[in-house]
């Protein structure tokens, strides 16, 4: 007899019409098949998370998307509350900075004379040109900021990026620090050093600046925040450092604690041989263009990371494989259509 669950939902053609709005093509593309479906899912479950008053979202935003035009579409979600926090690379929290500071990027060509570029002081990002005077100015800006630190405090990123993105919005450079610390959003940069943040620390040091950031410090906090979080909500734009990172607080925050338990979550894991607590994420998203067959965490499926207790099957997980360039916009857009906003965690006590 044949098993009619195999029938039970028919795939809808996509009709095309001139007055359908994003959010109903999307909704339409998550009953059809292959990518397109997984990235209205992953629109569906985004705005179920945002809907969701007890879950707190993390997002993190790898890789070097900012030049390409996606910076404004993070600050946007940061304004509108729909992430509480975020983990990202250097690049992306750093090169957004030249955008808000009134230069900018440039449309190239990836079959550009490379040669050529670097003798007329063009950095290139794939088919984006940059100028590297306007890279300097803006390693100059934070190397400026580096000089105005306390001498005597070791800094997190977190309370570093606060403190820098409070002074870019005093100076009208609306980056996506300046609004996170506007938000009393936190920021964690897990690897800043490699970025213009760490150019800046060393022409900061050239002038005889002491400036440290302690990775184990951000760490620990951002660990802690287990205590203060019901349930945990991920979307990663890439993957890499910032997804394991944010990966790792369903795995490892217990091991702040001595017994290895979370008194204030009732829905840990156990797993045979441990005495430590999993608290899975309850919703995760990703945006890759990675494969999970090469064995590396970019590409690494949340099936997988059932494994690890990372996540669990609580059917609110989609992995769209695709260009963020394509699918941040599609989504975001969506969700603005629908006059998207809340409340969000209030994690201000990190900021006293």
């Amino acid at each position: 007899m044949k098993d009619s669950s195999y029938t039970a939902k028919k795939v809808a053609a996509v009709e095309i019409s001139p007055n359908k709005s994003i959010s109903q093509l999307l909704s339409e593309m998550a009953g059809t098949g292959f990518q397109g479906r997984q990235l209205g899912r992953l629109c569906e479950i985004y705005e179920e998370m945002i809907r969701d008053e007890e879950t707190t979202i993390m997002i993190g935003y790898a890789g070097s998307l900012s030049v390409a035009g996606q910076w404004s579409i993070i600050r946007w979600l940061i304004e509108k509350r729909c992430v509480d926090v975020i983990v990202a690379t250097g690049a992306n929290i750093s090169e957004d900075i030249i955008d808000a500071m009134g230069a900018g990027y440039y449309q190239g060509s990836h079959r550009a004379d490379d040669e050529d570029l670097f003798r007329n002081g063009i950095n290139r990002y794939y088919d984006i040109y940059g100028l590297e005077s306007d890279y300097i100015q803006m390693t100059e800006l934070i190397s400026e900021f580096i000089m105005t630190l306390d001498k005597t405090h070791l800094y997190s990123s977190r309370e570093f990026l606060y403190q820098i993105g409070l002074w870019l919005a005093e100076r009208g450079i609306n980056s996506i620090v300046a609004e996170a610390a506007k938000q009393k959003v936190p920021v964690y940069c897990p690897a800043i050093i490699d970025s213009p943040y760490g150019d800046g620390a060393l022409i900061a040091r050239s002038k005889g600046s002491e400036f440290k950031i302690d990775i184990v410090k951000d760490y620990v906090e951002f660990m802690s925040l287990a205590d203060h979080v019901k349930q945990s909500g991920v979307f990663y734009i890439g993957g890499g450092v910032v997804k394991d990172f944010i990966q790792l607080f369903a795995a490892s925050s217990n091991l702040l604690k001595n017994d290895r338990q979370m008194p204030n979550r009732t829905d840990g894991l156990k797993r045979m041989g441990s005495s430590e607590t999993y608290i899975p994420h309850k919703y995760a998203l990703q945006i890759t263009t990675d494969s999970p067959q090469w064995g590396g965490l970019s590409g690494c499926t949340f099936e997988e990371a059932i494994s690890w207790g990372k996540e669990k099957d609580t059917g609110k997980t989609a992995q769209c494989f695709c260009d963020a360039t394509i699918g941040l916009p599609i989504i975001m857009h969506a969700l603005a259509e629908k006059a998207i906003s809340r409340k969000g965690t209030d994690l201000s006590f990190l900021f006293k």
